[in-house]
This record gives structure tokens, C-alpha cells and sequence, in this order.
């Protein structure tokens, strides 16, 4: 039963964008099974029947297109193989709460709860759960084997240069990263990456002004609250391995990412930042912090 649920996936996988294959009989016949066998196989194995698997992930789709793209809410209705604008908003609302324009300027989750785990994984695939889930100590080993795959491409570049060039004394470059970055702007910004990333995963917006000359008992007020609530939503994502789970990022150009992947951005932006603003501290003469290293601290806690 397994392999030929996997083939009905491969297949539908295949079809999304053949509205030909909305009839259950179609995909039945597409896996070589009768209408009736290929029922009871994915009810079975997904707890949904064809049709309504599909349609699901035709509906998680949408919202992705919402997302990403500038397009009238009719041609996303009719890509996801509704007739009218009307019945996909009717659609849309049972799967999501709101209609489709309400969820486009205020997005959500864009996976619909299915038993089976299975949902749409922008930009055109189907994401199938792993028998083994990503746990916390994958994600750790992830972010280890991107250190050393980092280190290995710097070198290459590195090795492009010339000796007046490697032995050049280094000034920080953060174009791209922090413009004109102070130690004021830099300790905003470390506060607001945690407060930006809760509310990302509140499903609320974050207001960047605040960190506009922002001061240093505004930004301890922040870290007070943002701090131990994102610290709880990593462990929820950590104890629950969902570290896999999609999180979109709105705005001009909206992107989607894993749980994970944020994880692994904010990590390796706060150390950046980090590194620099134990550097001005040291220099204004307040060094009592081992210049950031976790390494006394995580091994004390333990």
C-alpha cells in the first residue's frame, strides 16, 4: 500500500497543473488502479480521498500565489482549477477562515492541518514528511556543516587574491548588512531581530521605526518581552520537530522559509552583530562578557 501511495503523490505531483486530472477516476487511472481500490488506498494511507487531497494542496498553492505573486485573485482561482471567482473565495474561506483578498493583506500558515503531513512546498512541489523527523541536533549539525562549507568557499575566493591583498589590514564591510551601523543601531537591531522574528510567528507586523534613535531603556524593554517569547516559540519548534514548518515573511517581495532556516539566520546575523558591538564595548572600556563567547557560559549552565 505504501508504494502505491507514494505513485498516486509522484503522480499528483506531476498533475497539479493538468486540471484534466481532477476526477478521481483520471488519477485512479494514471496509478493503474480502480477508482474504488485507488479510494481506499489514500484514504488509508492520508485520511483524506483523492479528490479532496488534491484539492488541498491546490488551495495551499493559492496561498503561496497570493503571496508571491502581483496577480488578480481570479487567475490564482482559476490556476487552482476553480470556475469562478466565487467558488474559490467560498474554498479559500472554509480552509483558511477569511477570504482570499482579507488573507493576501494580512497572511498566515499557508498549509491546511491534514493528517497525512503532506503539503505544498513552494515553488512547484510537494513536501512528504521524512520517516525520521529534523530534530534540534540536526539542526545543530546543519548549521555546522554550513560553517564548514562557508569556510571552504571563502577560501577558494581567498585564493584568487594576491599577497598585498590577504595581507591588507582588514576595515568591517557592511554594505548589505547594517548601513552606518553604531552601537546604538546595532543593539536595536539584535533586540528588534527577536522582536521582528515573535512577530512573524504571532502572525503580527513589526513596526521598524521603533528602532529609529531608539534608546537603551526602550530597547531593554523590548528584549524583556520579545526575548523569553521567542525563545519559547524556538522551543515549542525544537520539542515538537517542527523545525520543518514554513513561515512566510511578507512584504515587497514575500519569501518562505523553514522554521530551521530562520533559526540558522538569526543565529548567524546575531553573532555578527554580536562580535561588533562586544568590539565598541571593549573599546569604550565595558568588557565583561568574555567578548561574546557562548562557550563558559553554555558549559556553566549545564
Amino acid at each position: 500500500m505504501t508504494d502505491l501511495f507514494a505513485a498516486f503523490v509522484d503522480v499528483l505531483a506531476e498533475a497539479l497543473d493538468d486540471h484534466g486530472a481532477t476526477g478521481t477516476a483520471d488519477l485512479a487511472a494514471r496509478v493503474q488502479l480502480s477508482r474504488s481500490h485507488l479510494d481506499r488506498v489514500v484514504a488509508a494511507a492520508a485520511g483524506e480521498r483523492p479528490g479532496a487531497f488534491r484539492r488541498r494542496i491546490l488551495l495551499e498553492r493559492s496561498a503561496y500565489r497570493l503571496l508571491t505573486g502581483p496577480g488578480h485573485i481570479l487567475d490564482v482561482a482559476v490556476e487552482a482549477g476553480y470556475g469562478s471567482h466565487e467558488a474559490f473565495t467560498r474554498a479559500f474561506s472554509r480552509a483558511y477562515g477569511v477570504a482570499p483578498a482579507a488573507w493576501r493583506g494580512r497572511p498566515d500558515r499557508i498549509r491546511i492541518d491534514a493528517p497525512s503531513g503532506i503539503h505544498f512546498h513552494p515553488p512547484n512541489g510537494l513536501r512528504v514528511p521524512a520517516r525520521d523527523k529534523v530534530s534540534s541536533m540536526d539542526l545543530v549539525r546543519t548549521i555546522v556543516d554550513h560553517h564548514i562549507w562557508l569556510l571552504g568557499k571563502m577560501l577558494e575566493q581567498a585564493a584568487t587574491l594576491t599577497d598585498e591583498q590577504l595581507d591588507r589590514p582588514i576595515e568591517i564591510s557592511v554594505e548589505g548588512i547594517d548601513d552606518h551601523p553604531t552601537l546604538r543601531s546595532l543593539l536595536s537591531r539584535l533586540v528588534g531581530q527577536l522582536a521582528m522574528w515573535h512577530a512573524n510567528l504571532a502572525g503580527q507586523e513589526y513596526d521598524f521605526a521603533v528602532e529609529q534613535g531608539e534608546s537603551v531603556q526602550s530597547m531593554r524593554h523590548r528584549l524583556d518581552e520579545a526575548g523569553p517569547a521567542f525563545a519559547a516559540e524556538i522551543g515549542e519548534l525544537c520539542s515538537q520537530n517542527r523545525l520543518d514548518e514554513l513561515i512566510v515573511c511578507p512584504g515587497d517581495n514575500v519569501e518562505v522559509y523553514t522554521a530551521g532556516a530562520m533559526i540558522a539566520h538569526v543565529i548567524t546575523f546575531a553573532s555578527y552583530r554580536r562580535t561588533l558591538v562586544a568590539g565598541a564595548l571593549h573599546d569604550a572600556g565595558r568588557d565583561d562578557f568574555d567578548g561574546g563567547d557562548p562557550i563558559r557560559w553554555i558549559t556553566q549552565a549545564s
